[in-house]
């Protein structure tokens, strides 16, 4: 079982419990107007790996996960490639690694069931709280992800929410008070994480010639992510 990988980070502490070793998986179908990583939209980037390679490289990391680190699947979107993401999971799961998916949500989750079967924790992007901007800033109905984060709460997946704190668009009370509704409807979640907006990728959009679309906006400063985060009460994370 082979699959494309953008890279690797051998001991990343913000993807995840814990120290993991984190693979970034090629290919993206959604074009978020605060996304980090254009260079991992295209399915033909990146590298051919073998699963039991990911693994192999995974394992020489093992020392620092400690009771709670492991692997993480990150991109991209790993929902892009289920049965190449699976196959890693279902061999990690053979070397007793805890495995977490950080995901948009954006694929039916019958398509990726196996991988499911295999994941033990789920970070899972809630862009938005209204489907006007999903649709205008993302490029998808916020159904999908919502959708997605049904089934993680049938299977009792451990979920954690991720939002990122965006200018004039996500940085309302309203905004983070419907995100905490989304998390109490649904008993899988138990941490809600606020990420604040960066704009450390413009050099990436000038490399690759293509604008960054929220190239004008501000970056929140300590004061309102921390105002942010109470609203959250026992999911702040």
């Amino acid at each position: 079982m082979t699959g494309r990988i953008h890279s690797f980070q051998s001991l990343g502490t913000v993807d995840g419990p814990g120290v993991r070793f984190v693979a970034f998986v090629q290919g993206c179908p959604l074009r978020c107007g605060c996304c980090h990583n254009p260079d991992t939209w295209e399915m033909s980037g990146g590298t051919e790996y073998a699963a039991d390679e990911v693994v192999r490289r995974a394992l020489r990391c093992r020392a620092y996960f400690g009771r709670e680190g492991g692997i993480t699947l990150s991109g991209g979107e790993p929902l892009l490639q289920p049965a190449f993401a699976a196959e890693i999971f279902r061999l990690c799961h053979q070397e007793n690694i805890p495995t977490c998916l950080d995901t948009s949500g954006c694929v039916p989750p019958e398509s990726c069931a196996a991988l499911l079967d295999h994941t033990d924790r789920v970070l899972l992007d809630v862009k938005y709280t209204n489907g006007a901007d999903y649709e205008q800033h993302v490029g998808c109905r916020m159904d999908q992800p919502l959708r997605f984060l049904t089934e993680l709460n049938r299977r009792g997946i451990p979920t954690t929410l991720r939002q990122v704190i965006i200018p004039t668009l996500t940085d309302t009370e309203e905004n983070i008070l419907a995100l905490r509704q989304i998390a109490e409807a649904h008993a899988c979640v138990d941490r809600v994480e606020l990420l604040p907006f960066r704009k450390i990728c413009q050099t990436k959009y000038d490399q690759m010639n293509i604008p960054f679309p929220f190239a004008h906006l501000s970056q929140p400063d300590a004061a309102l992510m921390e105002r942010l985060r109470r609203l959250l009460g026992r999911y702040a994370g």
